[in-house]
Parts: C-alpha cells; sequence; structure tokens
C-alpha cells in the first residue's frame, strides 16, 4: 500500500483527492503552515500525524509519495524537497511559475528515479477517453478544428488567491486555461506551436488579475482550437467539440470534476451518442500513478504534460499582455 503525505492542507485534497488515495493506498499526514490548522484539517480528515514544514513531512520514513495543493508559487521548492528524500510526487497544475522550474522538476524526478505526475484530471474523465478513441480510428476523419466552452463561476469558498495573488499564480489562465490544453493535447494525441488571446477583467479580478479569457490555439497538425476561460459564469455549460473532414465530435458537460457529460457523433451515417464508462476521475488518476510507482504504465499525466500546460498557458498570458501571436516552446 502506497502511504501519502500531503503538501497543503487544500479543498481540492478535501473534496476529491483524499478518497481517491483513499480508493488504493493511505494518507499519512498533511502538512500546514499553521499548526492549528493543520491539526483541525488532520482530525476533520481522519489523517494521523500534523506538521508544519515540508522538510518534516518528506523526512518522514513512513510517507512514500507526496501529493502537492499548495498555491502555485510553492509548487517547484516543495517537489523538488520531495524529490530529493526519494518520495514520489503528484503536484497540482501549473507545475511551476516559469518554465525553466518546471523543467528542472521534471530532470530531477528523472535523475532521482522517482515518479512526477500533475493532476490534470480531466484527460481521466471517460468522455474524452471516448474522443480520443474516436479520433484516433478515424471516426471524423482528420480533425481541423476545435472548441473548447470553459466558462465557469468561481464559488466562493474558492476565491481568494486566484483573484487577488499575481505573485502565487492567480488569474483564470493558470488555473483553466492550463486545463484546456492538456485536454485538448491528449484527446487530439497533438502538441500546441502558437497562442494568441484576449484576456479581461469582468469585476472578479483584482490586482489586473484577467477572469476571463478567450483565444486560439494553433497546433503542430495544423488543428486550430478556440477556447473561452472564466471565472464569472453562473449559468454557462462547459463543453469540447472536435470537427474533422468527415464528422464532428460534440462534448457537453465535459469541463469538469464530475463524472458526467455526453458526447455525440456526427458524420453522414447520422447522429449516434457514444457509450460511455463513467468513473472518479481522481481515481482514475491514482490508480495509473500506484501502477507506474510500481513500474507498470505512467502516470495518466506526467511531469512532461505539466511542463505543455504551463508552456501554453504562460504563451496565453503573454499572447493577451502583447496582442500578438505567442510561439509555445516547452524546453524539453
Amino acid at each position: 500500500m502506497i502511504r501519502w503525505g500531503l503538501i497543503g492542507a487544500s479543498t481540492i485534497a478535501r473534496e476529491w483527492v483524499i478518497g481517491a488515495i483513499r480508493a488504493a493506498g493511505d494518507v499519512v499526514s498533511v502538512m500546514s503552515s499553521s499548526a492549528e490548522r493543520g491539526e483541525a484539517y488532520a482530525a476533520e480528515n481522519g489523517i494521523v500525524k500534523a506538521v508544519t514544514s515540508v522538510d518534516d513531512l518528506v523526512g518522514d520514513p513512513n510517507v512514500d509519495a507526496v501529493y502537492i495543493s499548495t498555491t502555485n508559487e510553492l509548487h517547484h521548492d516543495q517537489a523538488l524537497a520531495a524529490i530529493r528524500a526519494g518520495k514520489h510526487v503528484l503536484c497540482e497544475k501549473p507545475l511551476a511559475m516559469n518554465l525553466n522550474d518546471g523543467c528542472e522538476m521534471v530532470l530531477k524526478a528523472c535523475e532521482a528515479g522517482v515518479v512526477l505526475g500533475t493532476n490534470h484530471h480531466l484527460r481521466n474523465a471517460a468522455t474524452h477517453r471516448a474522443m480520443r478513441e474516436a479520433i484516433a480510428a478515424g471516426r471524423i476523419g482528420r480533425p481541423i478544428a476545435a472548441r473548447v466552452f470553459h466558462a465557469v463561476y468561481l464559488p466562493p469558498h474558492l476565491q481568494g488567491w486566484r483573484l487577488d495573488r499575481p505573485e502565487a499564480g492567480g488569474g483564470v489562465i493558470l488555473d483553466i486555461t492550463v486545463h484546456d490544453a492538456d485536454t485538448l493535447r491528449f484527446v487530439l494525441n497533438d502538441d500546441p506551436i502558437e497562442a494568441v488571446a484576449i484576456s479581461h477583467s469582468a469585476g472578479m479580478g483584482k490586482e489586473g488579475l484577467e477572469d476571463g479569457v478567450m483565444g486560439v490555439l494553433r497546433f503542430r497538425s495544423g488543428v486550430i482550437a478556440q477556447f473561452h476561460d472564466a471565472f464569472t459564469t453562473k449559468f454557462a455549460e462547459t463543453g469540447l467539440e472536435v470537427h474533422g473532414t468527415a464528422g464532428s465530435l460534440i462534448g457537453r458537460n465535459v469541463m469538469t470534476q464530475r463524472p458526467v457529460g455526453t458526447v455525440v457523433l456526427h458524420n453522414e451515417e447520422g447522429e449516434s451518442e457514444l457509450p460511455l464508462d463513467h468513473r472518479n476521475l481522481y481515481e482514475t488518476a491514482l490508480e495509473a500513478f500506484h501502477s507506474a510507482i510500481g513500474g507498470n504504465g505512467r502516470p495518466s499525466a506526467s511531469g512532461e504534460d505539466g511542463v505543455w500546460s504551463l508552456a501554453t498557458g504562460l504563451a496565453v498570458v503573454k499572447a493577451a499582455a502583447t496582442a500578438g501571436a505567442v510561439e509555445i516552446e516547452t524546453g524539453l
């Protein structure tokens, strides 16, 4: 059984990841810089140990792997501390605040022989896996274009640093657009090479942080993908569409943490809904991560995948700031 330590007493860990870990492993420790918060979090979630420093957590011989869900600017140093201690690392996106740090995380994990994964949950959705399989099977011909609708409402309990701390990587692009990038890479089996975008603040983002963005990514194959991401839309529906030379795939209610949504195939034969085996996205991710620790396969989203989504997000940030097209380079 893989024993996990949590770096960060976070909402996402409480709502999604602790349960997914416990489906096949155990959570034995949590780190919070606040002793009071850490102890309360441990008690509320049935975790036997709470510590106040990363060194205390990664130095614990009873911890095999760590899940990092602190604010974005802390990921790099915390991940490197865990890697140096020989712990496997599942890190929230974005991996880091810049590409050099993200690439260093990948390199150091490889040198240490530990598994590094990025918690891009959406590629674990039955909807997106079915779309990827349908495209690979040629059911829509050659993909030409895609559209992502990922404008949502950021609930009050998740507001805060995402809206008012640029130094922590706040803003909708590094929070949501990176998920679009990873999902498109997975579904299309293709890499983005260029981004154009316009962002704005519709009243939630503070300190100049964007709470909405629209843009287009160009992929290596020539596919162009439109995206709309926001924190401000209470009533919007999410979706992902891929249009090809011989058909279209229409996914609805698919850019979500929950195992829901539908995918409809439209082609010359008519309209048909793809069969889906909905499962908990995070349990699927943890199963793959545990298998990778055992030497079987790879994480559902690797460290390299995390660098790609980071590179794309940073390119979108730059494109929105300069009103120009920006090439996407990972440095890997």
